[in-house]
């Protein structure tokens, strides 16, 4: 008797998973035409979005020349830094150089990179090299200066060694 009701058991269930399965096959079956359309407008709305997206622009690269800093004056020397969730107390130094545009056309948005060191031979920016940027270069020799502010306890005077900088052949806005 046991074994019976098990077959009986096994095949009750077995005809229920069958009709699910079946209904599985017959949705996916009408629905077939509206997941294929579905899936043709996403694939057409990501092309035309990525054919609608602003060119590529090739980074221009500048050379950077005659690099020295000095203290800030007092009306705008004063500040803190931030470092883990710390203030410290800041000094602040203008650095300046001469930036090298050897191109036609003038450079936007430029990032200045370099390596700054306190008079001890520590690095003032730790994991980092980007000391800040310029707005606008136009072809030729132009003087820049960046603000910057170290810890009060990295002494001076800095060493600043390797700038350059590299920026765009026309304005970066944000496309949102």
């Amino acid at each position: 008797m046991g074994t019976q009701k098990t077959q009986t058991f096994f095949q009750e269930s077995m005809a229920k998973r069958s009709d699910v399965i079946g209904l599985i096959f017959r949705v996916s079956a009408r629905g077939r035409s509206l997941l294929m359309s579905g899936v043709l407008t996403l694939i057409l709305s990501c092309i035309s979005w990525l054919g609608w997206a602003p060119p590529a622009q090739a980074l221009t690269q500048l050379q950077i020349s005659d690099v020295f800093s000095q203290d800030c004056p007092a009306d705008i020397g004063w500040g803190a830094v931030t470092s883990g969730g710390f203030t410290q107390p800041a000094h602040c130094f203008l650095v300046h150089g001469i930036v090298h545009n050897s191109t036609n056309k003038t450079v936007y948005d430029a990032d200045v990179y370099g390596r700054i060191y306190d008079a001890n031979g520590e690095s003032v920016f730790e994991n980092r090299t980007r000391v800040g940027s310029i707005a606008e270069v136009p072809p030729g020799d132009q003087s820049f200066e960046i603000r910057i502010s170290i810890p009060a306890n990295q002494p001076g005077p800095l060493q600043l060694k390797q700038f350059k900088a590299a920026g765009f052949s026309s304005s970066v806005k944000a496309h949102f």
